[in-house]
């Protein structure tokens, strides 16, 4: 499945508390990215909130912007990516 990172701009900021209720605004997610075909793997947020990099795996770009619409979440940029990491030569 291609792996992709998304980009994404809050205006206003954006954070998920650890608590109860994040917990399931991130289940929601999970839920929606499925009925898309798009699995969520994992975001960086910067601290202030505005920016957030996620890694998602589904079919295509379009999938990916599908599922951030279904989610109300703001998609900037899909750039398909592969895994790199300092250890491949082991």
């Amino acid at each position: 499945m291609p792996r992709y990172v998304v980009q994404r701009t809050f205006r206003e900021g954006w954070d998920i508390a650890a608590t109860r209720e994040g917990a399931r605004r991130c289940l929601d997610v999970v839920e929606r990215n499925a009925a898309a075909g798009v699995t969520w793997g994992h975001s960086y947020v910067t601290t202030d909130g505005a920016l957030s990099y996620c890694i998602y795996e589904g079919p295509s770009p379009e999938a990916v912007r599908r599922a951030g619409a279904a989610n109300g979440l703001p998609v900037d940029r899909v750039t398909e990516v592969r895994v790199l990491d300092p250890y491949f030569h082991h």
